[in-house]
């Protein structure tokens, strides 16, 4: 049965009904989670219909599963490279070209990216005189072999099973996933230049997998992450120090801040370049959303919410702690800052008068 989905997704695909191929896909995947050419078949799919992040974790999965598999490093480089994450297709195509020195396209690829990270860093002397004398144009199209469809496993479920949120530092941003008594060993967490990928496969679980495309790049190299029993923390290191406005990429921000630029007073700060006909000040965007959240008046659950997290914001590591684990164990009746006192027993419940405690889960 799988088989026979694999051969009309190929054939859908070839067609150009790249959903199709998607959808027959995932349903050959579900038959036979462990067939590598599925997988990079869905990625080349995905690659077509520009779920990027998903074509990258499908081609992960088939490098997982047949670390031989040449076009599945040509598909993750594909993505990535649409990604601008031009270091993490360069490695990927440097193994490809390892395993398949007759093809090509990997060591024409190779180049492209050279390129490219030269015109990131500013270091001409990557670059070729070709290049150079066409830097302002586009990086062109990757064409995909349309007889070799793969793909990759599970598509992410329709509503997250585990809550997520984030907060930054200077120098690091931390991503929280509250799954709660998870093992270790059923979690994998990956990371690209400007991609998070996390698996959490617990049995009797419904399986979980949170992969944004990151509002800016990373260090791969220096990203931890550690499993609790109440959550999973990750610790992305930032490339740069700036400040990040959300957690996933976004095409609208066009601009970033600098952390720490005290040196530079407020009349001598920069005006933003814009494609724009009329340019935008940002510095009075940010001012002006600033006193709309302090002017914001609030009354009642509405009020009591912001404070909770105002406080939770402006909070150490240890009342954060205090904080989370005092309202997950009384179920969400108690919330204490007292880290000493909560952290050496187990918080009990104390539902207001006249209602009574249930269980429940998240």
């Amino acid at each position: 049965m799988a088989s026979d989905l694999e051969t009309k997704a190929k054939e859908a695909f070839i067609d150009d009904h790249f959903e199709l191929a998607l959808h027959l896909y995932s349903q050959a995947i579900q038959l036979n989670p462990k067939h590598a050419e599925l997988y990079a078949g869905r990625a080349q799919a995905n690659i077509k219909l520009s779920n990027l992040p998903e074509a990258v974790a499908d081609a992960n999965k088939a490098i997982e599963l047949d670390p031989s598999m040449s076009k599945a490093y040509l598909r993750k480089a594909t993505a990535c490279m649409k990604l601008e994450e031009y270091q993490t297709a360069k490695s990927a195509l440097e193994t490809g070209a390892a395993l398949a020195p007759a093809e090509s396209r990997f060591s024409k690829l190779i180049k492209e990216c050279e390129e490219r990270i030269a015109e990131e860093t500013g270091d001409l002397s990557m670059q070729t005189p070709e290049a150079l004398a066409k830097n302002d144009v586009p990086a062109k199209e990757i064409e995909l072999d349309k007889d070799q469809p793969n793909l990759e496993i599970e598509a992410a479920p329709p509503k997250p099973v585990y809550r997520h949120e984030f907060y930054q530092k200077p120098e690091e941003v931390v991503v929280t996933i509250f799954a709660k008594g998870i093992p270790h060993d059923c979690v994998k967490v990956d990371y690209g230049e400007q991609i998070l990928s996390v698996a959490i496969n617990a049995s009797g679980k419904e399986a979980y997998h949170f992969q944004p495309r990151l509002f800016a790049k990373i260090i791969p190299e220096k990203c931890i992450y550690d499993v609790l029993s109440t959550k999973v923390e990750i610790r992305l290191a930032k490339a740069e120090p700036i400040h990040w406005t959300s957690l996933d990429f976004s095409r609208e921000v066009a601009i970033t801040q600098r952390v720490n630029v005290s040196s530079v007073s407020a009349s001598q700060r920069p005006s933003y370049p814009s494609s724009k006909p009329q340019r935008v000040d940002w510095d009075k965007i940010e001012a002006q959303v600033k006193k709309e959240e302090k002017d914001e008046k609030l009354d009642g659950d509405a009020a009591l919410n912001k404070f909770f997290r105002d406080i939770y914001k402006d909070a150490d590591e240890d009342t954060r702690r205090a904080m989370q684990k005092s309202f997950v164990e009384s179920n969400g009746t108690v919330l204490s800052t007292n880290w000493k006192e909560v952290g050496a027993k187990k918080v009990e419940g104390s539902p207001p008068d006249g209602m009574e405690m249930k269980k429940w889960e998240y």
